[in-house]
């Protein structure tokens, strides 16, 4: 495995040329949104241009927004390791966790449990919190303060016989956090119940086999990982086809197409398909093997690659961190457990709210995040939501060491500020 080339990286991402106030612009808002390579603006552009009309009509356009439509369930088919009829398509990630909440609650019955966890993204709490309508009862997860890790333990006692479905996220969007995925699937799976997995937030960091998981769903978000605002949507086919969805009487019935309601962002279809296609890219840049056999081995080398270099960033960025007088930490600092975590850390410097120290990185072109993340559980936990939440810095594999290093300069100079 050959190490990132991120001169040809960074030369993908036009954003990233930017100024303010006269200095480069740093991106650590990746967990917000991460930016889209030039192909993506491209292959917008192009479907707009040449291909722009609804599907299935008589003439040319439309036949290509068909054909659209099938090579983004294949490009998304390669990118979570499953069939393209088990891809659905959406407007958010959020939008398809209620859709299929709606769905999911015509299955149960009063006195049914679902549980949530502390470290969720509210996209997989507040849908499943609704089917309290339905007699319901939502159990919730806690977590280990420490270092904002699941409990384990208080998961394996909370599920039980009445247990019907876990809502988990894959990685933490507020500290980084990553689950283990398999452990949590074997003990829903022995009581029966189902496993709903937000991967928005790890999508952009590892490779995603929905198989070898064994989760029953997964969700995550185009614009998290490079692509555009479409919201994506694995389930087995066997819950696809046999579940019933709010959907209007006329729209298809096929496994995939019945859950899509109304017209889909085709143009952001094509930006789907040009981000998948910019990881494969980059899967070839960083392995010698003279050819892949299929563009899903090519992402899994891509995002092999990504981790590992990461990881190094991580290292760099935590360990600086940790030496900056008056800093809290929120999450895992112990670089030997650095693969249950993603480059995405969370802090407060002493006497300041985190918006304060945003906004003076943000100054000085560092843009990162500030607040809740929508973590709204883990936030409370932590006892900072009356203070202003947390401030957030989440890398991806276009930022490099020399980024980390003028972050790290400049807040010593904005700790000093309140010291």
């Amino acid at each position: 495995m050959e190490p990132l080339d991120l001169e040809w990286i960074r030369a993908q991402f036009p954003a990233l040329t930017q100024k303010i106030n006269g200095q480069p612009t740093i991106f650590f808002d990746g967990p917000g949104a991460t930016q889209v390579p030039e192909s993506v603006l491209d292959a917008i552009s192009d479907y707009l241009v040449k291909s722009n009309a609804n599907a299935y009509g008589a003439f040319a356009t439309s036949a290509r927004t068909v054909a659209l439509i099938a090579s983004a369930r294949a490009a998304m088919a390669d990118f979570l390791g499953c069939s393209s009829d088990e891809v659905v398509f959406g407007a958010n990630m959020t939008t398809l966790t209620f859709t299929l909440s709606r769905a999911i609650g015509r299955e149960l019955q009063p006195g049914d449990e679902i549980i949530v966890t502390r470290l969720d993204h509210f996209a997989n709490v507040s849908p499943w919190y609704l089917l309290e309508e339905q007699g319901a009862i939502i159990r919730v997860v806690d977590i280990n303060v420490a270092d904002c890790t699941l409990d384990m333990s208080d998961l394996a006692q909370q599920i039980n016989h009445r247990t019907k479905l876990v809502a988990v996220c894959y990685a933490s969007n507020a500290v980084g956090t990553i689950n283990d995925i398999p452990a949590i699937v074997e003990l829903a799976h022995a009581v029966g119940a189902w496993v709903f997995v937000d991967a928005v937030h790890y999508a952009p960091h590892g490779s995603i086999n929905v198989h070898a998981l064994g989760c029953d769903f997964l969700a995550c978000s185009a614009y998290k990982f490079f692509g555009t605002h479409v919201g994506i949507l694995y389930g087995k086919r066997e819950h696809l086809s046999r579940l019933t969805p709010y959907k209007v009487k006329s729209s298809s019935n096929e496994v995939s197409s019945r859950w899509e309601t109304g017209t889909l962002n085709y143009e952001g279809l094509a930006g789907v398909v040009a981000a998948v296609n910019y990881l494969a890219k980059l899967g070839c840049h960083v392995t010698t093997a003279s050819a892949y056999h299929s563009r899903r081995a090519a992402l899994v080398a891509a995002m092999s690659a990504i981790q590992q270099y990461e990881r190094e960033l991580s290292h760099k960025l935590i360990s600086g961190l940790l030496q900056i007088p008056g800093l809290s930490f929120y999450g895992i600092t112990d670089a030997s457990r650095f693969a249950w975590r993603t480059p995405t850390v969370a802090i407060r410097l002493a006497g300041q709210t985190p918006e304060f120290t945003a906004k003076a990185l943000g100054d000085r072109g560092i843009f990162v995040w500030h607040g809740h993340f929508y973590a709204l559980n883990l936030i409370e936990k932590l006892g900072v939501e009356a203070s202003g939440g947390l401030l957030r810095i989440g890398l991806v594999h276009y930022n490099t060491a020399e980024e980390i290093h003028h972050v790290l300069q400049v807040l010593n100079e904005i700790a000093a500020l309140t010291s």
